[in-house]
């Protein structure tokens, strides 16, 4: 009640119980109260006592004034009983109007309020209310000067948030609030008063940086309350589990093998997936996820994507889920055999580069591998890098098709003409060629002819005269050397060539100039347990065994490297180029020469006596006739 509407109720009641004359007596005594509260409070103080000059009343008129004391002091004493009261309750107040420092409101109390204009202006200092408006408000300790009664609007606001929370915490209702601060073992949020959320009650599965979670705004459940203290306690937890087993209830009801439901993807590991079902995980291997290859999860999906699934398989009693994704759209490779021929040309992406391919993806799901002996035509390997390049666009050729084990040969180099087809037309056997030494191995060197095109001389082919054991002995790597063509084989793509043929060959001219039984010189260059070999020309050797290394007695003889003698010729094999050698044979030629030698002056001897002998005896008997002649 404002200070008017008491005044004009005073002269009400005195009218009833007091004469005119005595009202102006009355009057003050009734206004002191609306002064000062702590006057009021005591009720004897509150008893009006009558001046000392003022003439004692009749006794018509004492009974009308006891009448009008009591009453007051009735009134009094339950105005003064309200207004306790009210200090521990939230009244609603109407703005009366609005001062520089405080906002004047009226409660219903006998004087009107006074709230602090800072707790109803906003951050820009701006007043949020106007006057007819309606606010929550407490007493407050203490009365302004003016007479105004103290009010708060921030207690009530914070009596109210407490109401609010016992209310919800009763119900087991949850409460909006705004995460504020990270504060040690969990987080501070705000839901009108400042209350923990412990680390363990944020989520239903660990989480590890609280940090993210500073400025959310979430719905959180109060599990423990002292309003005492001023102590809340909160949890997220218990409402998303209540979450999740309702929506976990739902899922289930629908749960079978085969059947497709949307899931949100909570998790990526090296081997799949885990997709949320809406209470219940689901595995989505990374096999499952596409008919291609992939070579991690993130390439086709990422965390909070959410997704169409198929079931696959569902173990009721473990609560596991398996989920593919792929086996939404029809397997690629059924058909195709039919949509990629062998010899059909196709085009691609280069996808991945391996040591000894590439891949290329002809369509989502379908890979083909061309390997790199299938990149060109060139037997000189190079590493799959160095011709394509990842995601490069190529074309290639279908070589093979394997839908059982979906796999696709493809080849580079079959668009492009193969210089094997017409290299025996460029290069007839015979033919001299000249190239530069491109490898050296254990059998021989490569010769590069031409761009790509690689010959091998043998090692048996570099000389006729000297017995190469490796070709770095005659050749090095980077020479320039001549050859001529042995053989071409387009087929294997091979080329042969040789280096000596360049020269005439030495064991012809032997085979043409010596014969099986003619002795000759020989030096013996290695020895081997068999027996011993002998250089019997530049270039050539043969091989005395050890059955004919002999004297001419049988006596076993000794051959060794470097000692020179005479060898007679036992066999010969121009084909396989062997010549075989014997020292005991070519000794006893030897000696039969030797003898022969001695022989021969005493056999001349003999011939021209003989030659006399008969001359003489030709001419004695040549005398014989005649004489016989004459004597007839």
């Amino acid at each position: 009640m404002t200070e008017p509407q008491a005044e004009a109720a005073v002269p009400e009641a005195q009218a009833e119980v007091a004469a005119p004359e005595e009202q102006a007596e009355v009057a003050p005594e009734v206004a002191a109260p609306k002064v000062a509260a702590s006057e009021a409070a005591a009720p004897e103080s509150a008893t009006p006592a009558p001046p000392a000059e003022t003439p004692a009343p009749s006794p018509e008129a004492a009974a009308p004034v006891e009448d009008f004391a009591t009453a007051l002091e009735t009134f009094t004493a339950e105005s003064e009983a309200n207004e306790a009261r009210s200090d521990e309750r939230v009244l609603t107040g109407i703005v009366v109007k609005i001062k520089s420092n405080f906002v004047v409101v009226d409660v219903g109390l006998k004087s009107e309020g006074q709230v602090p204009i800072a707790q109803l202006q906003d951050a820009e200092g701006n007043v949020r209310v106007k006057p007819g408006d309606e606010i929550p408000v407490m007493r407050d300790h203490g009365e302004h000067e003016e007479g105004y009664v103290l009010l708060s609007h921030e207690k009530a606001q914070k009596r109210k948030v407490w109401e609010d929370i016992e209310k919800a915490h009763k119900d087991n209702q949850p409460l909006k609030g705004k995460v504020v601060e990270r504060v040690k073992g969990g987080l501070a949020v705000e839901i009108g008063v400042r209350a923990f959320l412990p680390g363990s009650q944020v989520d239903v599965r660990p989480v590890r940086n609280l940090d993210a979670l500073l400025g959310q705004e979430m719905e959180v459940r109060v599990i423990k309350l002292n309003r005492k203290r001023g102590n809340v306690v909160v949890s997220r937890k218990a409402l998303l589990e209540e979450e999740v087993g309702a929506k976990r209830a739902q899922v289930l009801e629908k749960l079978e093998e085969g059947a497709v439901l949307t899931g949100t993807v909570k998790n990526l590991t090296d081997y799949g997936a885990f997709v949320d079902l809406g209470g219940l995980d689901g595995l989505l291997h990374i096999t499952d996820m596409s008919w291609g290859r992939l070579t991690h999860p993130r390439d086709l999906v990422h965390v909070n994507d959410e997704i169409q699934v198929k079931v696959l398989k569902y173990d009721k009693e473990k609560q596991r889920v398996s989920l593919g994704f792929k086996q939404l759209t029809p397997d690629p490779w059924l058909d195709a055999a039919q949509r990629y021929p062998v010899g059909a040309r196709v085009k691609g992406r280069v996808i991945s580069i391996t040591d000894y391919g590439c891949f290329v993806e002809l369509e989502q799901g379908i890979e083909g591998l061309v390997h790199v002996s299938e990149m060109s035509w060139s037997k000189r390997t190079k590493h799959p890098s160095k011709i394509v390049k990842v995601s490069e666009q190529v074309e290639a050729q279908v070589l093979d098709v394997n839908p059982t084990d979906r796999r696709i040969s493809l080849g580079l180099r079959q668009l492009a003409a193969n210089p094997w087809d017409t290299l025996a037309e460029k290069y007839p056997v015979g033919t001299p060629v000249e190239g530069r030494v491109r490898n050296l191995t254990d059998f021989g060197a490569f010769i590069e002819v031409e761009d790509g095109i690689d010959g091998l001389v043998h090692v048996s082919d570099l000389s006729w005269t000297k017995r190469v054991k490796h070709p770095s002995e005659v050749l090095k790597k980077g020479d320039k050397v001549k050859a001529v063509i042995l053989a071409i084989d387009p087929k294997n793509r091979r080329m042969s060539l040789g280096v000596k043929q360049l020269q005439p060959d030495v064991w012809e001219t032997f085979f043409a100039e010596r014969h099986v039984g003619d002795v000759v010189h020989g030096k013996v260059s290695r020895v081997a347990a068999f027996g011993a070999f002998v250089e019997i020309a530049e270039g050539v050797e043969g091989l005395c065994h050890n059955s004919e290394a002999k004297d001419e007695r049988g006596a076993p003889l000794r051959l060794e490297p470097g000692q020179e003698r005479e060898f007679k010729i036992l066999k010969m094999n121009a084909g396989e180029k062997k010549v075989g050698l014997s020292t005991q044979l070519a000794e006893k030629e030897a000696s039969r020469a030797e003898i022969e030698a001695h022989k021969e002056p005493r056999k001349q001897e003999t011939h021209k006596h003989s030659v006399s002998s008969a001359t003489s005896t030709i001419e004695e008997l040549m005398s014989l006739k005649r004489a016989s002649n004459e004597q007839n």
